[in-house]
């Protein structure tokens, strides 16, 4: 920002703006928008596709069949399984439509939630510890702030359901990594879906990523066609709304 004396508008594809310094840019003049609920839908899509990965083997069963195994692997029905939320946003409401279909049981943990949209959807809110003590599988679609950055270290998987399993779709710094590995490596958890990591990328020498029970994504939850034209269409209308002089409807600092 420094050295870009006529910058006026960062546009922030997608609703994280924490790798934005907000403080710099508004001591400068500078307009921070972002695109909220443009890739909610393709984000809530890949956290239902890691959650079925994870219930059912179907990447080793692939490999191992190409291989010319034809084995028979255990894996689990959504139905009668309960499936927790944590953050019930824009991505978790979608989640939650995605996921109607499946007969499973739907909780969800946001100090903002409406409780009368999450019954609409067939969800029921719960506190965070009724929802990690009941879940067989917890979906992450909360913010970094303060009070989440962290939030899943050794005391929130210690409680979590035995044998449940996490997916992240969100953001790598929720997650405490090295309490991750170890409720992996000690069986405590079934499995991990990771899309989002603390370091990105993180690198060969991660320890989760020789996990077998770890599936790991490039953050691609919003790598889709209908997505990166809505958030382009979105940061494109909000960067010339500011260079005409006028508000940008999805101002953030």
């Amino acid at each position: 920002m420094a050295a870009a004396d006529g910058l006026r508008i960062v546009a922030r594809y997608g609703v994280g703006v924490d790798n934005v310094d907000l403080a710099a840019a508004a001591a400068r003049g500078i307009v921070v928008t972002n695109t909220p609920g443009a890739n909610a839908r393709s984000v809530a899509e890949l956290a239902v596709a890691l959650l079925l990965l994870l219930a059912r083997p179907v990447a080793r069963a692939a490999a191992e069949t190409r291989a010319g195994g034809w084995p028979r692997l255990p894996g689990l029905s959504l139905a009668g399984k309960t499936v927790g939320l944590i953050g019930f946003g824009a991505i978790g409401r979608q989640t939650a439509r995605l996921l109607a279909g499946f007969d499973c049981r739907l909780l969800a943990y946001d100090p903002l939630l409406n409780e009368a949209t999450a019954a609409a959807l067939g969800v029921r809110a719960a506190s965070l510890d009724e929802l990690l003590a009941a879940s067989d599988f917890v979906s992450l679609h909360a913010p970094v702030t303060p009070e989440t950055r962290g939030l899943v270290d050794a005391a929130f998987l210690a409680q979590m359901k035995p044998g449940a399993s996490l997916i992240n779709t969100a953001r790598g710094e929720l997650v405490d990594e090295a309490a991750l590995l170890d409720a992996l490596t000690s069986g405590r958890l079934r499995g991990a879906a990771l899309d989002a990591f603390t370091t990105e990328p993180p690198g060969g020498d991660n320890p989760l990523l020789a996990l077998p029970n770890v599936i790991a994504t490039p953050h691609m939850g919003a790598h889709t066609d209908g997505a990166t034209t809505a958030m382009g269409r979105m940061a494109l209308a909000d960067c010339l709304a500011v260079l005409r002089g006028e508000e940008p409807r999805y101002r953030v600092g």
